[in-house]
């Protein structure tokens, strides 16, 4: 090709020949000052462009791949897993300027500078971990925090599922998962815009999003990823649904931004709604139970997040199956406490239960790195080990038992054999996110009690029981007093449970009876501000009275848990942020919840699970496949029980026939 310019005055033309042909082009004449007549210049812009830190990043990642540019650090001679064609690639150097990947290759053949070398030889490097679904707000831990406790598991980035957040402030929600990264902290989160802001049409929290607000926070930041778990399906399929408008809205926003819509398939089984779900733009689960549940949606372009019953139930049998392709599947940890999380590991552990359960090598490490990236289109940022990706190597001195060693998160060493020695930013986190118990008053034992027409001696009550999902609801025949207050009944296993809204500062209060769930020992109760997904407080007590005192502990603590024992505050965990997190060390928040389990130990409890009651911090979800639900009184519903499918509402308690 060759150019010749011409012309006079302001613009002139230059032809430019292509393939035997000119084409005239438009030029601007040269300003004063300008490069050497005969430049092609090919427009005025009288501002000189700014480049973001990204794009200058790269820029410098080009001159030290080239060797033209020095190097930050080179990590040499490891063998490296390319996730991209799963191949070990053995004594390969990572070369790693600007916090990024510069050059990969055998180990030597890079000739530039580097400030430092480390030397791998002997070691396996794989990409840092991704969790493609997980609620850092189950761990307990600011973000800061949770970096400290994961990082040196090697997990160094999160698509975090927010809508636990945004119901307690939604209009921040963005603001607060950035703030930790933005002050300095290694670990990288994602954010997935919580779709169940709030979860159903029959709740109201801190939160609301429809098309505007969507597409108002996907723009703000380009490390919003998507839209988190789509988990009303009622609201989904039935457009008589009072929450059809808005979900598909949020659903709408998502996909005009050409973002990702995760989904949240939880007890769709049948092959009609498998492919409704797949139809809807649901493109991710995390809920399969069933080998076949999960095969059949994988089938169908739904990409698997497993957690633990799922990774071991669904490997083994996409094994039998045949299974060629690994890369629509992750693995992932989606709710898990510091306490559980420092015992067990988080996303190495996720790693080693796949292997165990006989998956390839290669395609393990996969699903712990590139494939959760490429599901959710970050797989330019994180997810592998090559050139342009955040610096994110774990090092292992056996990759068949995950045994880690080293870990490094964005070119920085963070992790060095299991203990974290990365910066822990210090973040004075803003009243929105510290004064969110809005209860307004007081509770009292009374707002606490069910009561019948004075002079019944016999009634009717409705029952639920965590983890059962009865259409219609079970119910039981109990004892009423003189009053009209209906009993509890320990002989049935039937205790107490309410929630008490903590966002419209009026202290409204719901209850109801529960089977198999809370305290036998007299004047005993358990309150917690996590309740999944809108965060009410819920209590379960022997005795009104110890519900409302383990709910006013809870609110005085700006968030937490409260353990009652003989009208006694026995032990209590602070989740001083948002109700849901506390910003403190894991070790010290593990302690903490493992001296309430201690003390709820010595207690007696209903059911086949006895000890402090984890089961009710999901037992209020609203998402499929459950029904009949138990919710904050609303207009049209003073008691609170709603179905969720129909919108019917039905009383807790009546006369006995």
């Amino acid at each position: 090709m060759t150019t010749k310019a011409g012309g006079a005055g302001r613009r002139g033309y230059a032809s430019v020949a292509i393939g035997g042909g000119l084409l005239a082009v438009a030029l601007a004449s040269p300003p004063a000052g300008a490069a050497a007549p005969g430049t092609v210049t090919l427009y005025d812009k009288p501002e000189p462009f700014t480049f973001d830190a990204e794009t200058q990043a790269r820029q410098k990642l080009v001159l030290v791949a080239l060797e033209k540019a020095p190097a930050d650090l080179v990590i040499s001679g490891a063998t490296v897993l390319n996730v991209h064609t799963l191949q070990w690639m053995e004594n390969h150097d990572i070369v790693i300027a600007e916090g990024r990947i510069a050059w990969v290759g055998p180990g030597g053949e890079w000739g530039g500078k580097a400030a430092k070398t480390v030397d791998a030889e002997g070691q396996w490097a794989v990409p840092g971990f991704g969790e493609s679904h997980k609620h850092i707000e189950s761990s307990h831990l600011t973000p800061e925090y949770e970096a400290a406790m994961v990082l040196p598991q090697g997990t160094t980035w999160i698509a975090e599922g927010s809508h636990e957040f945004s119901n307690v402030s939604g209009e921040h929600n963005v603001d607060f998962w950035l703030m930790a990264r933005d002050a300095g902290s290694p670990l990288k989160i994602y954010p997935a815009l919580g779709s169940a802001t709030p979860p159903t049409a029959y709740e109201v929290g801190g939160g609301y999003y429809g098309y505007d607000e969507v597409a108002a926070l996907i723009a703000s930041d380009r490390r919003v990823a998507g839209l988190g778990e789509v988990m009303d399906w009622p609201a989904i399929w039935n457009v008589d649904n009072p929450g059809y408008q808005r979900q598909w809205e949020t659903m709408q926003a998502t996909r005009d931004a050409r973002a990702v819509i995760e989904g949240h398939g939880g007890g769709l089984v049948e092959l009609g709604e498998i492919n409704a779900m797949a139809a809807a733009g649901l493109s991710s689960d995390h809920e399969v139970r069933l080998p076949q549940e999960a095969w059949d949606k994988m089938q169908r372009g739904i990409f698997l997040q497993l957690k633990y019953d799922g990774i071991q139930a669904g490997v083994t049998y996409f094994l039998e199956k045949g299974l060629k392709d690994w890369s629509n599947i992750s693995v992932t940890t989606d709710d898990r406490d510091a306490l559980a999380s420092l015992k067990l590991g988080t996303m190495d552990y996720n790693v080693k239960l796949a292997l165990r359960a006989g998956a390839p090598l290669e395609a393990a490490y996969a699903m712990a790195s590139y494939y959760p990236a490429r599901h959710w289109h970050l797989e330019d940022q994180v997810g592998s080990l090559a050139p342009g990706r955040h610096a994110d190597v774990v090092l292992l001195s056996d990759p068949e038992a995950v045994a880690i060693t080293d870990v490094y998160a964005n070119g920085k060493l963070v992790g060095d054999d299991g203990e974290y020695v990365g910066p822990i930013p210090e973040i004075e986190y803003p009243e929105w996110a510290t004064d969110t118990m809005n209860v307004g008053r007081e509770v009292v034992a009374d707002d606490f009690a069910i009561r019948v027409p004075a002079g019944t001696e016999r009634a009717t009550v409705a029952l639920r029981q965590p983890y059962t999902f009865e259409d219609p609801f079970l119910t039981a025949e109990v004892a009423v007093d003189a009053d009209g207050s209906v009993l509890r009944d320990d002989a049935q296993s039937i205790s107490k449970v309410g929630l008490t809204d903590r966002y419209q500062g009026t202290g409204a209060v719901s209850a109801m009876f529960w089977r198999n769930i809370g305290p036998k020992t007299p004047d005993s109760a358990a309150s917690c501000s996590v309740s999944h997904d809108l965060h009410n407080i819920w209590s379960v007590g022997s005795s009104d009275h110890a519900m409302a005192m383990a709910t006013n502990k809870v609110v005085a603590m700006d968030g937490g848990c409260a353990l009652v024992r003989d009208h006694e505050i026995v032990a209590s965990v602070r989740y001083e942020i948002g109700g849901l997190m506390t910003q403190r060390p894991a070790a010290e928040v593990a302690a903490d919840i493992e001296a309430m389990f201690n003390e709820a130990d010595r207690m007696e409890w209903h059911g086949e699970t006895p000890g402090w009651p984890r089961r009710m911090i999901a037992a209020f979800l609203t998402a499929s496949p459950r029904k009949w639900v138990l919710v904050s009184p609303y207009a049209g519903n003073p008691d609170g029980f709603v179905n969720l499918v129909t919108g019917e509402v039905h009383p807790v308690a009546w006369p006995a026939e």
